[in-house]
């Protein structure tokens, strides 16, 4: 039987998708009362919803000021890819040493899947064939608990992936980078592993420096 829902957990879903799409685009101001009248509730499940937000890291709630979505701070988009980076190479390194024959299956099972929907143009598919692959790559580490860690820094980043280049372009760049660590881990060759995971991981790099020069609004002031 499915979880009851509440009024929080559909206002929390709504403006978390609304955040993440960049409907709500950082900086934006978030009104308590508009939210809660839209949804013709009182303020008090908004306020929980907020909460939620907050400890998500996409909005800013401010005591007797306007809540707002939480502007990119460069200093923590610089953190989170380096805890990303390093929980990764650690994982593709024990992936690549423990893949087996029931793995290299499961991973070409994967990118074949991958194939099919880049091909039929499900974009939407293609982005929980992601998801799912990296946690493939963790679960033949023996490393599904940092699954949750990767997801959580992931996390930061995403409406940076929106700004980015469009879901078309970054299919076939993605399915390549996943076809290559693929490979290295079914070749059990850590070093072309964590080669090709870091080089899929740093294409962020340019799409945040054109966000930058673009839409500096978008980003704290430098401290």
């Amino acid at each position: 039987m499915s979880e009851r829902r509440t009024s929080v957990d559909e206002i929390f879903d709504y403006l978390n998708d609304e955040i993440l799409s960049l409907r709500l685009l950082p900086g934006d101001k978030l009104s308590e009362a508009e939210v809660a009248a839209s949804f013709g509730v009182s303020r008090q499940p908004v306020r929980d919803a907020f909460s939620r937000l907050a400890i998500k890291d996409l909005i800013v709630v401010r005591p007797q000021r306007a809540t707002v979505v939480k502007r990119f701070s460069v200093r923590e988009i610089t953190k989170s890819r380096f805890v990303r980076s390093a929980i990764e190479k650690e994982v593709l390194r024990r992936a690549a040493a423990l893949c087996n024959a029931t793995h290299a299956d499961q991973l070409d099972a994967a990118i074949a899947e991958q194939t099919r929907c880049m091909d039929g143009g499900d974009f939407d598919k293609f982005g929980q064939l992601d998801y799912d692959f990296h946690k493939l790559i963790c679960d033949i580490a023996n490393a599904d608990f940092a699954f949750d860690v990767i997801q959580a820094e992931k996390s930061k980043v995403d409406r940076l992936c929106v700004l980015g280049l469009s879901k078309e372009d970054r299919m076939p760049e993605l399915l390549s980078d996943h076809s290559s660590i693929a490979e290295a881990i079914k070749a059990n060759d850590p070093d072309r592993a964590v080669e090709f995971g870091m080089k899929h991981l740093s294409r962020l790099d340019e799409t945040i420096e054109a966000i930058q020069k673009k839409n500096a609004n978008y980003f704290e002031p430098y401290e």
